[in-house]
């Protein structure tokens, strides 16, 4: 606690202000820093419920339906083995993500709640960087090369489109 001057009382008061006018001067920012605090909940709670729900099941598509409709389609020979490491390589971009997102959900489960967090920056950037890539193969590389693959023979698009419809279907009630 600070002395006070008790032969110059006024001073006391003054100065007194000095912390005052220091603290209106931080609590002027705060208008300017809810949006975006509020901006910042949004947006970790958008990402986490997206990513919880769409994420897997984008992944378990691909896998389960993409990828082995393409691999029965290609040729036997340079087409089948090319498409072979690119599905590996993509898997194993899945699994990677993955394991970069879960690491990455208690911090924005905290920013969602507008809790302190420690977000891990260099984390959060290498996921966005890292997801961009991976879909930037699947996009540019892997996609066009599925499209030639299946269009080679109707019924293997068509499989791979009544594939894709059943699983949307929804699950039929249990006779009691």
């Amino acid at each position: 606690m600070k002395t006070l001057d008790t032969n110059a009382p006024l001073t006391n008061f003054s100065h007194c202000h000095d912390g005052i006018l220091a603290q209106m001067s931080r609590l002027s920012d705060l208008p300017a820093l809810i949006a975006p605090a509020a901006l910042a909940r949004q947006t970790a709670a958008q990402t986490l419920a997206f990513f919880q729900g769409v994420m897997h099941a984008h992944h378990q598509e691909e896998e389960e339906d993409l990828f082995p409709a393409v691999l029965a389609s290609a040729e036997k020979g340079e087409e089948r083995m090319h498409i072979d490491n690119l599905i590996e390589g993509l898997v194993a971009g899945h699994r990677a993500l993955e394991k970069l997102w879960h690491s990455l959900v208690p911090e924005l489960k905290k920013v969602a709640k507008g809790q302190d967090s420690a977000l891990d920056l260099v984390a959060l950037n290498s996921f966005i960087e890292r997801y961009k890539l991976h879909a930037a193969v699947e996009e540019q590389r892997f996609l066009p090369l599925a499209e030639t693959i299946l269009s080679r023979n109707g019924n293997h698009m068509a499989a791979l489109g009544l594939s894709l419809h059943m699983r949307h279907l929804p699950m039929p009630m249990a006779h009691i």
